[in-house]
C-alpha cells in the first residue's frame, strides 16, 4: 500500500499526487480526482484512485480554510493554497463528501486494504474527520 499513516497524507500515491497540483492554478485537477472515484460507481474503486481522492479532499477542505494536520507531507499542499486563492464551488465540496463517502463504502480497495491492517479505526476516523472540514 506504501502508507506509513492513517492520515490523508501518509502514503506515497497521495505525495505523488501533490506533486501535480503544484502545477495548477485552478481546481482542474482536484476535479477530475475526485470524479475519477465518482465514476466507479458501484465497480471497486482502485486503492491508488481513492488515496489521490482524499488528497483532493484535503485540498477542498484547506481552500475553505479548514486545515487538518499540517506536517511536513502536506506542507507543499499548504503553500500551494495560500498562493492559489481559490473560491471552492459548493459543487466542488459536494463532489469532495460524495468522493470520501464513496471511499468507505465497499466495493472499495483502499478500505479493504485499510481493514486488513491494525490502523482501520484510526483511517476510518481520518477520513470522517476530514469529511467533517468539508463545508457543502
Amino acid at each position: 500500500m506504501g502508507a506509513w499513516s492513517h492520515e490523508s497524507f501518509g502514503n506515497d500515491t497521495a505525495c505523488d499526487w501533490l506533486y501535480g497540483l503544484e502545477e495548477e492554478d485552478d481546481p482542474g485537477l482536484i476535479e477530475d480526482t475526485l470524479d475519477t472515484v465518482l465514476s466507479a460507481g458501484d465497480d471497486d474503486v482502485d486503492a491508488g484512485d481513492a488515496s489521490e481522492a482524499i488528497a483532493a479532499a484535503e485540498a477542498v477542505a484547506r481552500l475553505q480554510g479548514n486545515f487538518g494536520l499540517r506536517d511536513v507531507y502536506s506542507e507543499s499542499l499548504d503553500e500551494w493554497v495560500s498562493k492559489a486563492k481559490l473560491k471552492v464551488s459548493k459543487a466542488l465540496a459536494e463532489k469532495a463528501v460524495k468522493a470520501l463517502d464513496r471511499i468507505v463504502t465497499a466495493p472499495s480497495e483502499l478500505k479493504e486494504l485499510w481493514e486488513d491492517s491494525n490502523n482501520y479505526k484510526d483511517w476510518l476516523a481520518a477520513v470522517k474527520e476530514l469529511r467533517g472540514r468539508i463545508k457543502v
